[in-house]
């Protein structure tokens, strides 16, 4: 059987799973060994764990853990809602100021938890039931939450671009570095929504009452010290990364130890928040590294059987114009995500798209973060939107799937816009990391 014909059967058993509603893990890891034994027989069934034992050899891999712990500290630690609440007292008077606040949350999260599930439960939980009550649209507050929540991956320290870095073979200090203006343009471009269609309609975002807003000033700055150490772990983790102090995954130790000292500190830390904390860490490695396990070995039997380069042939066919290519890649970046997770799609494309960007000319750092937009796109979009089941789970009972499916489309249309943004002007990735690195 030809290339071309097994692709198409790959395909269409893996679109059929899917719909059945076989984990990705499965699908991919179970075509896999099918593959294996038809095309190689039962002795080439190695192959499958060795691709896998590769791409765990790696000892920037570590990161991934110690940087979920991290995250799951500071969640159970209450930083979300303390830093909600030193906020929004200083913006609660604004039109759309508690929108713009929880943006602004959304984003110190980002470089705290970096997990979009946590973040927009937590933004669902303490966020949505205030801008309700005050009377904000409906559509607004849960765009704002569920957008806002996904910028945790825009935001270093992200695990995508730990992922994708090793993928690529590119350094993951400067990713996090190229990632950090287009993430803060996101959410500035989300901030600028706010407040036009607030400003243009006021009964869209209501200030908050004078009541709620007297507050002396020291009590608002006290507010503040209630949050300091947390910032401060999560800013001397990124310190040390860009300054050259320790590696990725010291770092991320660093943090991890560093967050738990700031609960301790703050009075949240004890030996049950622990235990789960790890098993939360547990939970949710052990969802991602199945999903590593299983399409990094389908990709290993496509690519013996030489589908690789068939499919590389394909994309390279497709025009002799590098912008069409990319504008093809990315493509399919979007159509993979109304159907599976992030992880599935950097692991199922990547082995064909890095080889035709760097072919092409186009920086693999740069293109890194055209995919991490591409996935922001597919955290909002309908059928999967993993962002908008998240805040079902928190949301209020009269919140519905279709309201929170509506809520997306205008920050998908402004997610969009800053992925052109960042395709027809490279420079505002790049430019840090070659001002910090050279």
């Amino acid at each position: 059987m030809d290339i071309g014909t097994l692709t198409l059967l790959i395909i269409g058993a893996m679109a059929v799973m899917l719909m059945m509603g076989v984990p990705l893990a499965f699908v991919s890891g179970s075509i896999a060994v099918v593959l294996t034994v038809t095309q190689f027989g039962w002795n080439a069934l190695f192959v499958v764990g060795s691709r896998t034992v590769e791409f765990l050899d790696s000892f920037a891999l570590i990161a991934v853990p110690m940087f979920v712990i991290m995250a799951s500290i500071m969640e159970k630690s209450g930083v979300a809602g303390d830093l909600y609440r030193a906020f929004h007292v200083w913006a609660g008077g604004l039109r759309g100021g508690i929108g713009v606040v929880t943006t602004f949350v959304a984003v110190l999260l980002g470089a705290t938890t970096g997990i979009i599930g946590g973040e927009i439960v937590l933004l669902g939980l303490i966020a949505l039931p205030q801008m309700l009550k005050l009377g904000y649209d409906k559509k607004l507050a849960i765009g704002t939450i569920t957008a806002g929540g996904s910028l945790g991956t825009m935001i270093p320290p992200s695990i995508i671009l730990i992922f994708y870095g090793l993928t690529a073979e590119v350094s993951i200090s400067h990713l996090f570095l190229a990632t950090l203006m287009p993430g803060l343009m996101l959410a500035a471009f989300y901030i600028a929504y706010i407040l036009i269609r607030c400003g243009l309609n006021p009964a869209m975002g209501p200030p908050l009452s004078a009541e709620e807003r007297n507050m002396a000033f020291a009590e608002k700055l006290r507010l503040f010290g209630g949050v300091a150490l947390p910032m401060l772990v999560a800013g001397g983790v990124l310190v040390s990364i860009y300054a050259g102090f320790a590696s990725i995954t010291e770092s991320a130790a660093l943090g991890a130890f560093g967050a738990a000292i700031a609960a301790w500190v703050r009075g949240r830390f004890s030996f049950e928040m622990l235990c789960d904390v790890l098993v939360q860490a547990l939970r949710t490695c052990g969802m991602v590294f199945w999903l590593v396990f299983g399409t990094n070995a389908l990709i290993g039997v496509y690519n013996l059987m030489g589908g690789i380069d068939f499919a590389r042939e394909m994309l390279g066919g497709v025009s002799d114009e590098p912008a069409i290519i990319l504008g093809v890649m990315i493509g399919v970046f979007i159509l993979l995500g109304f159907f599976i997770d992030w992880i599935g799609i950097l692991f199922l494309t990547m082995p064909v798209f890095l080889p035709v960007v760097t072919s092409t000319g186009y920086d693999p750092i740069w293109f890194g973060i055209v995919f991490n937009l591409s996935m922001q796109i597919a955290y909002l979009t309908p059928p999967f939107g993993p962002a908008c089941f998240y805040l079902k789970g928190a949301a209020p009972s009269d919140v519905t799937l279709p309201d929170i499916f509506a809520a997306q489309w205008p920050f998908i249309g402004i997610q969009i816009v800053a992925l052109i943004t960042v395709v027809l002007w490279p420079g505002l990735s790049l430019w840090l990391p070659q001002l910090v690195y050279g």
